[in-house]
């Protein structure tokens, strides 16, 4: 009987000095695999010399495939191009920096074995992460589960996770948003699901390449994809407004005999006023611009190379 096959997604940008380690970590590991397996590299537009080392190591080993995108267009798009090229019965992302275990992955295969369809990476404890790393990763799961009305997602949950096929084939086929959350996709398509802890290592290499501001546009982005809770703030905004008149109102005409001075008072409100206005525009200028994205339909990425490929 023919092993299943095990297709295991490396997102790779600018990670030349690690690649050798994971090179090496992942052949002292491989042998112990009990499902067959191949390795998809994903280069996500690289400026250094990860590139001709993934060429170099895939001459080596067959079983290692590259695909290389014409420029960056971001780890969520390398990881949705490593599942669209990917012919395994069960599906693995992760990155190349060796922050996720490879031991994991003989786990990650009894998962698969038991049936399960889903298997969301928990991390117990980011080694390399600073406090206020770890209190706002925790803030946005708290504040991204309050607000969605889709679904809920796992606190601590990385782009560190294992899918069946059939899960595969749904996100190939059906989620192909231009700006998308993958790992929230993948808990809220439902099937059989389970989680396993780990302990996030020290990056072998390099440093992270998410800044303050991608970040910031992340998290943004995440919360229009699930949640239109942003847009009713308006509908919210104007009732406690009114309230806050009427309230004045009632203030001005029964502490003033005359007609009320109230200068200070019609000027805080009117700043109050604007104030929300523009952050509701600001906030429908934001949905406008994911739905100007899409409308776009530009693709999510352009392959400019691919290696050790049959077609």
């Amino acid at each position: 009987m023919d092993r299943k096959l095990l297709s295991i997604i490396i997102s790779v940008y600018n990670e030349e000095k690690a690649l050798e380690g994971f090179f090496n970590a992942f052949n002292s590991i491989s042998p112990s695999f009990s499902w067959d397996y191949e390795l998809l590299f994903v280069n996500d537009g690289s400026s250094d010399e990860s590139l001709a080392l993934l060429r170099k190591y895939a001459d080596s080993n067959p079983k290692a495939k590259v695909i290389s995108f014409s420029r960056n267009f971001g780890h969520e798009a390398a990881m949705i191009a490593g599942i669209d090229n990917a012919n395994g019965d069960g599906l693995i992302c992760m990155d190349a920096d060796l922050q996720h275990p490879l031991e994991c992955i003989t786990e990650i295969i009894k998962k698969f074995e038991d049936g399960f369809d889903v298997i969301s990476m928990v991390r117990k404890q980011n080694k390399s992460a600073g406090f206020m790393k770890n209190i706002t990763s925790t803030a946005f799961y708290k504040v991204i589960n309050m607000l969605s009305n889709q679904a809920k997602f796992e606190e601590n949950a990385s782009d560190f996770f294992g899918i069946s096929r059939t899960v595969a084939d749904v996100l190939k086929n059906n989620y192909r948003e231009s700006v998308r959350f993958l790992r929230g996709y993948v808990q809220s398509v439902g099937f059989k699901k389970t989680t396993l802890e780990y302990i996030a290592a020290d990056r072998f290499a390099g440093n992270s390449h998410y800044s303050i501001r991608k970040l910031i546009k992340f998290s943004i982005n995440t919360i229009v994809c699930f949640s239109d809770f942003p847009l009713k703030t308006g509908i919210y905004a104007g009732v406690v407004s009114a309230a806050i008149g009427i309230l004045v109102l009632i203030y001005s005409l029964f502490t003033h005999k005359g007609a009320p001075d109230g200068y200070t008072t019609l000027i805080t409100f009117n700043s109050f006023m604007f104030a929300i206005l523009f952050a509701v525009i600001g906030i429908i200028g934001q949905y406008i611009s994911v739905l100007f994205s899409e409308i776009k339909s530009r693709p999510i990425y352009l392959i400019q190379e691919k290696i050790n490929f049959d077609n």
